[in-house]
């Protein structure tokens, strides 16, 4: 049964994109009672439908019952007009779960009234393999067991983190939650510049994705820090000391990582509302 792995003995997924998907992949595998759980997505993918059909999930249910936990996957934009369909998801003892990048929970509470305990939490892309990175904070409303059902729900997907104060969660967002895509464009980045160094596209390209994700393996598996990895593959007055020379100056990449998380933090308090 669900209840045994810590999971709810019912779950309503409110949006079933990209992330919503990977998480209710992730919960399904964990042990989560298909025949409990409900998705509402007006536009499932292809993929989210077969899934339903498959495992015996209700879809778009035309009379929505309170779940023990209602876990909220759409677009922050998107919650003024979703509300109306959600409360009555939520019941007394409901626990709402939110990965809405933004909105407060004061924010939600103004649109869903029946909502008490609230668990603000922010994964990343990686949850699609598992290998998530996942910061959350709850209300002071969240009883410790479902707290330890939030975990439960967001460990299915890789690591959490829980913050001490929902004021983290616009810096979580801005850390783990894009982190994925500054990588992204790390490799995107180094594999132009050894374009520029001589390298067909193709042979750079290969390379900068294979070191990327050789080096994420590597800090996987190794205890040491960062910096000491750094550390051990620098030799004095080698190429990569070359190289750090120039990433790490005053206005080299440390600068520039401080600009865009300020960035994306100041645009998920922009989204709140």
């Amino acid at each position: 049964m669900a209840r045994s792995t810590g999971l709810p003995a019912s779950l309503t997924l409110v949006g079933a994109g990209k992330m919503g998907g990977a998480m209710l992949a992730g919960w399904l595998e964990a042990g989560l009672d298909p025949a409990t759980t409900a998705v509402i997505d007006p536009a499932p993918a292809p993929e989210i439908a077969a899934l339903c059909a498959e495992r015996g999930l209700r879809l778009n249910p035309q009379t929505p019952e309170p779940a023990e936990v209602v876990i909220l996957a759409i677009k922050p934009q998107g919650l003024e007009a979703a509300a109306p369909g959600i409360a009555p998801c939520l019941g007394e003892t409901s626990l709402l779960v939110s990965i809405l990048a933004g909105k407060t929970v004061a924010n939600l509470r103004d649109r869903l009234p029946g909502a008490r305990a609230i668990v603000r939490a922010m994964p990343n892309l990686p949850a699609s393999i598992g290998r998530g990175a996942t910061g959350a904070a709850a209300s002071p409303e969240v009883t410790p067991a479902q707290r330890a059902m939030a975990g439960a729900l967001l460990a299915a997907s890789g690591h959490v983190e829980w913050l001490e104060s929902e004021a983290m969660i616009d810096a979580v967002t801005a850390v783990s939650g894009s982190g994925p895509a500054y990588v992204f464009h790390m490799v995107e980045a180094l594999a132009e510049a050894g374009v520029a160094a001589g390298l067909p596209a193709d042979v750079a390209a290969r390379l900068a994705r294979a070191t990327v994700s050789g080096a994420g393996a590597l800090l996987d598996a190794s205890p040491l820090e960062a910096a000491e990895l750094r550390r051990n593959v620098t030799s004095p007055g080698g190429t990569t000391a070359a190289a750090l020379d120039v990433l790490m100056r005053d206005e080299g990449l440390p600068a520039l990582m401080r600009e865009a998380v300020a960035a994306a933090k100041r645009r998920a308090g922009e989204l709140s509302g």
